[in-house]
């Protein structure tokens, strides 16, 4: 399982297949997903200095496919973006990527379509749990780390970390379930996030992602303001 994949069942709610967040902060996270995989399997790295990249920004250390198809569709992007800084690029890597993750996820069994409307007119898709087997394996992984407020388990960490990103921790996690308040768990999480068990590449991903999401934040807050003027 991808990373993005388990970031994508954690977000949808297993009895409506609603998402926790809006579409577009979910899609800059999927995206951050992707790329802490490529990092974590060394694919993809942070520029340091004298290389052919400025340093701080993206670079393929090996371009050769990964055996999957939505991992090696974006190191292909990232080829092709190599030298850019690594916020837009994971802006770019989450376009699209969200209905191939949920057809994947489908076709493994443990995700359903459900097609309904909006107001009786607007068609919207659902994708309610059907196994959530998986799902639970990786929940209780987190619960542990924050419970304990470290993780040596990179995926664990990046998972946490993203959600954080997307102040969704709390909405993906029941507080009480782990045994902290809303608050502690929030400082848990954070105090996960900023740990040692991440490279340098790794960190700068989701910190791009963090910083991506809040721009789709702010620009969503702005727009809503400028409506009501």
């Amino acid at each position: 399982m991808l990373l993005a994949e388990d970031l994508l069942l954690l977000l949808t709610n297993d009895d409506t297949g609603r998402l926790a967040k809006s579409g577009s902060e979910v899609d800059v996270a999927l995206g951050g997903a992707l790329l802490v995989d490529l990092a974590l399997m060394g694919r993809v790295d942070v520029a340091g200095p004298s290389e052919p990249v400025r340093e701080g920004r993206l670079v393929v250390r090996d371009s050769t496919p990964t055996g999957d198809a939505v991992l090696d569709e974006a190191l292909v992007t990232i080829g092709e973006r190599e030298g850019k800084k690594p916020q837009g690029v994971v802006t770019r890597l989450g376009k699209g990527v969200r209905a191939k993750l949920y057809g994947r996820l489908a076709e493994g069994g443990l995700v359903r379509a459900e097609e309904g409307r909006v107001l009786g007119i607007f068609p919207i898709e659902r994708w309610p749990a059907e196994d959530a087997n998986h799902e639970t394996s990786v929940r209780a992984g987190i619960a542990s780390a924050l419970r304990e407020g470290r993780t040596s388990d990179p995926r664990t960490g990046a998972l946490i970390a993203l959600l954080l990103a997307l102040r969704a921790v709390d909405k993906v996690m029941d507080a009480s379930s782990v045994g902290l308040s809303k608050k502690d768990l929030r400082a848990s999480a954070k105090r996960i996030a900023e740990g040692d068990w991440a490279a340098k590449a790794v960190r700068q991903a989701i910190d791009s992602t963090n910083a991506a999401i809040t721009v789709v934040i702010t620009s969503g807050a702005v727009a809503a303001g400028g409506g009501g003027s």
